[in-house]
């Protein structure tokens, strides 16, 4: 078997290996096998966004974990933040989320927490794939009242809802803020109206209607079109954009301007710093932020720290330096003072409060932070060998890095969870920017395909 755990989880097309309901089955049972350390009854909690193929896979774990004399609490459409908290605040010894985040509805995912709320080391991941990749899990069978049974949870939300609330401060409401969010037709749909009603907001709800196959589909914190003339139409204070599993913030403002995330962790660590909030003064990023938000935390006199892409090195690097905000500019934000993951509505509450506090409108908390012109191009590739062993290309990357100077950079990656090159270039004009990226992007795909 391929190497099943990429940068965040499983994932792949549904009903297509690995994403089938037999490998679901199989990591189910791998799961609940090392989650039994003690002779007590054990519980998995699991939960999806709301993709059709959610009730495939929900079914196939559920089987594989009560097959291993482990019990499972079913919660429904639920964030994966929300499936975070949720463990922790069950005491199970695991939480699992049936989601592909941002992909589309064809696609689906498996990810692991641990009781603690924070997602599986890459030494217990590696224990689920050695475990199904061998067939040892095969022989381990318990029989009669020692296998698991399964249980519908239904009062998940309203905890999660308190949960988010209570990252608020509890001396300011929303009143006064007209919200428009765009639920992605995934897992925020119920709630995320809901905790900034509750918060005192008027909320136009946009995207919450999911059929399981619109998830994702031209909305959500990729496809912002439909939001910003929303918030132009209902002048709103600003518009929330969530990704389908609701683990990521892309904002939008009052002028119908998209904000990054980079946007996001400026502003919001130049306001915990001004409050002694700010760990250390530093804060955590990848390589893909962009160059204005590295330039802005030097103004700032703030520490930036750069992890490797991926939310999981962002946080593992938080955590080994004490560091209480990071995240990447796709808007996947963690606020580790008030969650173990990134959590798009925890985020969005940390910005309102900012905008409440301060008075100022979100485009000119914003100002502080220049964009340089960026372009970022996909490419689909058919395989993925080392990027320095691909001659042309690293002729091209070298090129290119000399003829930007210090007037930009250049990166290139694969995916972690999808058969994409990335190629990202920023640079001094728009032209500049987007000639050398799709010329880079061409070689890419002339040596990958």
């Amino acid at each position: 078997m391929n190497e099943l755990f990429g940068t965040d989880g499983i994932r792949g097309v549904a009903n297509t290996p690995p994403l089938t309901a037999e490998t679901a089955l199989a990591i189910g049972r791998a799961a609940a096998h090392i989650c039994k350390r003690s002779p007590k009854r054990h519980r998995i909690v699991i939960g999806k966004d709301t993709r059709l193929s959610g009730y495939m896979l929900e079914n196939a774990l559920t089987a594989g974990i009560c097959s291993m004399g482990v019990d499972v609490f079913l919660v429904g459409p639920v964030p994966t933040p929300g499936i975070a908290f949720i463990t922790q605040n069950m005491r199970a010894d695991a939480g699992i989320v049936i989601s592909a985040s941002h992909n589309p509805y064809q696609d689906n995912g498996i990810k692991i927490f641990s009781r603690d709320g924070y997602k599986l080391s890459d030494e217990l991941e590696a224990e689920i794939e050695n475990l199904v990749s061998t067939g040892r899990i095969n022989s381990i069978r318990p029989t009669a009242a020692d296998v698991g049974k399964a249980y519908r949870i239904d009062d998940v939300i309203g905890r999660y809802i308190v949960f988010c609330k209570n990252t608020f401060p509890a001396d300011l409401t929303l009143d006064g803020f007209k919200l428009a969010l765009d639920c992605a037709n995934g897992a925020t749909y119920k709630v995320a109206p809901i905790i900034f009603s509750e918060l005192g907001a008027f909320v136009v709800a946009m995207h919450n209607k999911p059929n399981g196959t619109n998830i994702n589909d031209r909305c959500g914190s990729q496809h912002v079109d439909d939001l910003r003339r929303r918030v132009l139409e209902e002048r709103a204070s600003i518009g929330l954009a969530f990704d389908g599993d609701g683990d990521r913030l892309i904002a939008v403002d009052e002028r119908g301007e998209p904000l990054t995330g980079d946007h996001i962790i400026a502003i919001c660590a130049k306001h915990m710093d001004e409050r002694g909030a700010l760990r250390n003064r530093a804060v955590v990023t990848t390589p893909m932020s962009n160059y204005g938000l590295r330039v802005t935390l030097k103004k700032l006199g703030i520490t930036h720290l750069e992890a490797k892409v991926g939310d999981r090195f962002v946080l593992e690097l938080m955590k080994e330096k004490s560091v209480s905000l990071g995240g990447e500019e796709s808007g996947h934000l963690i606020f580790l003072d008030h969650h173990t993951t990134g959590d798009g509505i925890v985020s969005a509450l940390q910005l309102l409060a900012i905008m409440r506090q301060t008075g100022r409108l979100v485009s000119e908390l914003a100002s502080l932070m220049p964009l340089y012109p960026q372009k970022l191009i996909n490419v689909t590739v058919a395989r993925k060998p080392p990027l320095e062993q691909v001659a042309e290309l690293q002729a091209a990357l070298t090129a290119a890095e000399r003829e930007l100077g210090d007037q930009g950079r250049v990166f290139i990656r694969y995916s972690g969870t999808q058969p994409m090159c990335r190629v990202m270039v920023e640079g001094p004009t728009l032209a500049v920017t987007a000639r050398l990226a799709e010329g880079l992007a061409e070689i890419a795909r002339r040596n990958l395909a």
